[in-house]
């Protein structure tokens, strides 16, 4: 169940100034005992990053390799010793601490570091994962572009109107998860990103973004269905 505040769309445009992408005007919130403190402090595992963040094949537009000393080592994937109540196949993302945790098992779970709502555009409640997509084309919502007429310029025409078409230019990078609640899509994604570098901070309109060989692995493990838990 979420309470209103303000409701974003996240996705910063790789069109000279970056840009995130909002729906409308309000803002959605979470009783205040959804806030939690850091809910892993052990690390289990990490992987090899050289590996992890390398190229990624198979895909049907370039994955480029991504130099993980960019960002904080506390923001690259790992398996983390989960204190959380959730059980296995949840995904709790936690704002303040900029990670994601998907949990696997009794005490286990995968956690990736994100970019989250900047100030002004955070929330916090819960939703489930009803529709995935690949590569998926970015249409930016009414309100956005009232805010930035500039980037009409950039978008063409796509099969669900003018924007991005998914690709190496589209804001929502490789993969994207669309959250609903309320029998309603509530407009935030978990998603990919251009600007990989950006994880780790607050930065979007809104939505979940992470590292694209992030988000891939991720969206392999999260069937439709799963839960989502966002922090106050």
């Amino acid at each position: 169940m979420v309470s209103r505040r303000q409701f974003c769309i996240g996705g910063a445009v790789a069109f000279g100034a970056p840009l995130s992408a909002c729906s409308t005007g309000e803002m959605l919130t979470l009783d205040s005992r959804s806030a939690r403190p850091e809910l892993a402090t052990r690390t289990l595992a990490t992987p090899d990053y050289r590996a992890v963040y390398g190229e990624y094949p198979g895909e049907p537009f370039a994955i480029e390799p991504f130099d993980y000393r960019q960002v904080d080592a506390r923001y690259l994937r790992q398996t983390v010793e989960w204190r959380g109540p959730e059980g296995p196949g949840t995904i709790i993302v936690d704002p303040a601490n900029k990670h994601l945790y998907f949990t696997e098992s009794a005490g286990r779970a995968t956690r990736y570091g994100v970019g989250v709502g900047r100030e002004g555009f955070s929330w916090s409640g819960h939703a489930q994962i009803n529709m995935k997509r690949s590569w998926p084309d970015w249409i930016p919502p009414h309100e956005m572009v009232l805010r930035s007429p500039e980037i009409m310029a950039q978008l063409e025409k796509t099969p669900r109107g003018l924007g991005v078409p998914g690709g190496p230019r589209s804001p929502l990078g490789a993969r994207a998860m669309y959250l609903f609640g309320d029998g309603r899509d509530l407009g935030y994604r978990i998603h990919g990103t251009t600007e990989p570098e950006t994880v780790g901070t607050n930065v979007s309109s809104g939505c979940i973004r992470m590292i694209n060989q992030d988000i891939v692995h991720l969206y392999t493990r999260a069937a439709i269905g799963t839960r989502v838990t966002v922090l106050a």
